[in-house]
């Protein structure tokens, strides 16, 4: 049985490093001539100076509320215009393809429009399908969604890629989907484990035995070492897969289960939430995703989601980068007596004072009674006053500034911690 889906699973890092950045350039060159949005995110940076992680960095990140937006205004602005390009109109020009170039569109909520373009493995979970045990031949029983989203197409296009047959299970009549497993005698289940979960306590319930089903790839819920020791019981192996409907699949469980193994179509960086610069390896912060899908080129996308780089390659063999998984939400804007409060701001106050280290906003105190406390990790000489000063300026409120020691906040991406209380 073939350990990888393909060589470049195993390349050295830095020879994988090369090729992403050689490919790049070209990408965003052919981006700037179908995608106009690419083009002013770009702005006056040439494509071609984008050789390293550090230059990719003067990039701005695009974050998912701004390409609803983006989408929103265009789709206001061209309501009248029935011909306009579908590239602009619907895709606020993130797309590099329209009506008849794309095999499908969808729309998640929003709503965000996302094309499907026609080749093989589109959304790329055919690595992610054979990591985890999926090999040509098999039958797939698929409960992903295939209606508005793409999940359902997600998992489909990858098996078909990897010689499978599919059956579109799709979610609901759980009692359909255990006779259907029971008849057909599917090897793998797509779809969320909570669902899989259901199906079988269903099938204890109506005496039906469904010993074919060994593999399953899940995504779209957490899966914790309890659910997996609960499938293990029951004779199947579970891994999941870490995507979203605007980048297809990033990053993939192996069989050393130890963090996430980056897809080799992209390029992943760790961010301080709030800001585009990269955190220290090993560090909480928000996970950016450049594409190389020369179809909807997404670069330097925020997906909002936390996460952290984890040291060395997996030992599975894999020698891509590793993430630790999905650790909750980037975006922690919060309102304060009245006024939003946003991590930028926070971010902006550490760009003017730079004797500091990490930082955290904690908003506690009573419903009509707020107090906002800036902890910083800096050393005694640190002027409190100027840096209440910078916040208030930033945020249009006061705050208290606790200086803590350095290491004291914890690793785990938070830039603003809402403690109030409203009992």
């Amino acid at each position: 049985m073939q350990a990888y889906y393909d060589a470049r699973e195993t390349l050295p890092a830095d020879e994988r490093e090369r090729r992403l950045f050689q490919r790049l350039p070209a990408a965003l060159a052919q981006a700037r001539a179908r995608a106009p949005a690419i083009d002013r995110q770009l702005g006056d940076i040439d494509p071609a100076s984008l050789d390293s992680r550090q230059a990719l960095t003067l990039v701005p990140v695009l974050r998912k509320s701004e390409l609803l937006q983006v989408q929103h205004a265009a789709r206001i602005a061209r309501a009248s215009d029935a011909d306009d390009a579908e590239r602009l109109r619907v895709f606020g020009g993130f797309s590099a393809i329209g009506w008849g170039e794309a095999r499908r569109v969808y729309a998640s909520p929003g709503p965000i429009y996302e094309p499907e373009g026609p080749r093989p493995d589109y959304w790329g979970f055919a690595r992610a399908l054979h990591a985890a045990g999926v090999r040509p031949g098999m039958l797939v029983h698929n409960c992903f969604s295939y209606h508005f989203t793409p999940a359902g197409s997600m998992m489909e296009t990858a098996a078909h890629a990897l010689g499978c047959t599919v059956f579109p299970g799709g979610v609901g009549q759980t009692e359909q989907q255990v006779r259907a497993m029971a008849d057909l005698a599917p090897q793998a289940y797509t779809g969320t484990p909570s669902f899989l979960r259901i199906i079988l306590e269903k099938a204890d319930e109506m005496g039906v035995a469904l010993p074919s089903l060994t593999r399953a790839l899940f995504s779209g819920e957490a899966y914790p070492p309890s659910l997996q020791a609960w499938f293990r019981g029951r004779g199947i192996q579970g891994f999941q897969a870490y995507g979203s409907a605007d980048l297809g699949m990033v990053a993939f469980e192996t069989s050393a289960r130890e963090g996430l193994v980056a897809n080799e179509d992209l390029i992943l960086e760790i961010v301080r939430p709030g800001t585009g610069q990269p955190v220290p390896d090993g560090e909480v912060g928000e996970l950016v995703v450049t594409t190389l899908n020369a179809d909807y080129p997404l670069l330097r996308f925020g997906t909002g989601d936390l996460s952290a780089l984890m040291p060395g390659a997996s030992p599975c063999g894999r020698t891509n980068l590793r993430i630790r998984g999905w650790l909750g939400r980037a975006d922690q804007t919060t309102k304060v007596r009245g006024m939003f409060v946003h991590p930028e701001q926070i971010a902006r106050v550490l760009e003017q004072h730079p004797e500091i280290g990490r930082a955290r906003l904690v908003v506690s105190g009573e419903s009509g009674h707020d107090i906002m406390t800036l902890r910083v990790e800096a050393g005694a000489a640190l002027d409190a006053g100027a840096v209440a000063d910078t916040v208030r300026e930033q945020t249009k409120l006061r705050a208290v500034i606790e200086v803590v020691a350095s290491g004291a906040l914890p690793n785990d991406g938070k830039v603003i911690e809402d403690v109030r209380r409203y009992d």
